[in-house]
């Protein structure tokens, strides 16, 4: 039988991901609809989580699927030593698909191996967050009105960020110019550079950030510097501020610029940015919910044609 798991956006083609971005535009028209009524779907959090989680139960919820699972593991048998192959095998009795964040990179490709039920990975430690890219992708396509030809700016952490990390292989499809802007103990690590390389994807390292290098910027993607990622402390102090995007450095920018950021943010954009018309990371964040609408169709088998029909609406 055909896995249907969502584990890494390097598995989707171009086809694919301009497809699922058609079902989420077709979600944003009509969120709430019953095409999951006979679904259970698991959500199964061993790291901490706000948007991602809230917005696949919400997803789900609006699709009219019944909704289980924790965001503690510690209120669960994990605490007790169970593995996570028991977990998987164990919760699989009673959903028809498990959302799941792991602190382990690799832990939702194991799950996608063992499950009967497809897995969708919502963040494998500082690996992939294949979901994140899919509401990535979407933002800037409709910010942009394309996905071709753009100069995506990465800011902060690229050594830890999962959300760079899939963005950048999702858009291998498209013929972006990358900029990676991070202090040396943060830079794009070398696999992804070599990535880059092997796909032809151009891309410019800095550590400076200033007006004058964001200023030819169609996307400014700013992350958060992950204390969690972190052993050592002192490390994290040095870095943590060292970035920081104020509204006066948007002054000579393009006006199609828009400022994007996974969230939640610390300090790395100061509030005076919000009330600029190039914010957008709010309604980045409300993308998330049209787009986990499409993946969670998706991987149960639910076409854009039956979204376009509403053949399972009730």
């Amino acid at each position: 039988m055909e896995n249907r798991s969502l584990v890494t956006i390097a598995e989707c083609s171009k086809e694919k991901i301009l497809y699922m971005l058609e079902m989420a535009k077709q979600f944003e028209m009509n969120p709430n609809r019953q095409i999951l009524h006979d679904k259970v779907v698991a959500t199964l959090f061993f790291e901490p989580s706000t948007r991602t989680r809230l917005s696949f139960e919400t997803a789900a919820n609006r699709l009219g699927a019944r909704v289980i699972g924790f965001a503690d593991p510690k209120a669960t048998s994990s605490s007790k030593g169970e593995t996570l192959k028991d977990t998987i095998m164990m919760v699989s009795n009673y959903a028809d698909i498990i959302v799941m964040r792991h602190y382990l990179e690799g832990a939702a490709l194991y799950a996608s191996e063992i499950a009967p039920v497809p897995i969708v990975n919502a963040g494998d430690g500082a690996n992939q967050h294949p979901s994140q890219t899919m509401l990535d992708l979407y933002s800037i396509q409709k910010t942009q009105g394309t996905l071709e030809n753009l100069n995506i700016f990465l800011v902060g952490d690229l050594k830890y960020g999962r959300t760079v990390h899939s963005l950048l292989m999702a858009m291998r499809h498209f013929n972006p110019t990358f900029h990676f802007i991070a202090p040396d103990e943060l830079k794009m690590p070398e696999e992804y550079k070599l990535y880059c390389r092997k796909h032809h994807i151009n891309y410019v390292e800095h550590t400076d950030f200033n007006e004058e290098i964001i200023a030819d910027a169609d996307i400014l993607y700013m992350t958060r510097v992950q204390r969690e990622r972190f052993t050592d402390l002192m490390e994290y102090e040095r870095v943590k501020n060292v970035y920081i995007l104020r509204h006066k450095m948007l002054e000579n920018t393009r006006s199609n610029l828009r400022i994007l950021h996974p969230l939640p943010r610390v300090n790395e954009i100061a509030y005076d940015v919000d009330d600029s018309p190039k914010a957008y990371y709010f309604q980045q964040a409300q993308n998330g919910l049209y787009a986990r609408e499409a993946i969670l169709c998706d991987v149960l088998g639910i076409t854009l044609e039956d979204i376009k029909n509403d053949s399972y609406y009730e």
